[in-house]
């Protein structure tokens, strides 16, 4: 089942994102199997992050790998798990 995650990263700045985001990228494998579209948006909060997966098992597998990058990079943790929706229809323009 396809999902939409929104998670608010308090604290996090847009330079601290970019770190974390390098790491993930360098790290062998498919770390980002599953995600189907991911947008970063700065906020007054920190920065909030929307994601849609194509199931919540994907997106729980990649929190497995985030979580102690981030903790080493010595992000604050977030005080919620990120809300997350079914999703009832989900395209790219363009896509076909």
């Amino acid at each position: 089942m396809t999902i939409f995650m929104h998670a608010t990263l308090p604290g996090v700045t847009p330079a601290q994102y970019d770190a974390l985001n390098a790491e993930l990228r360098s790290l062998p494998g498919d770390t980002f199997a599953g995600c189907l579209s991911h947008t970063c948006v700065p906020s007054e909060a920190g920065v909030e992050i929307y994601d849609v997966w194509d199931s919540e098992e994907a997106m729980d597998k990649f929190a497995a790998v985030i979580m102690p990058v981030a903790e080493k990079q010595g992000l604050p943790a977030g005080p919620d798990r990120p809300r997350v929706q079914q999703v009832h229809n989900f395209w790219i323009p363009g896509s076909g």
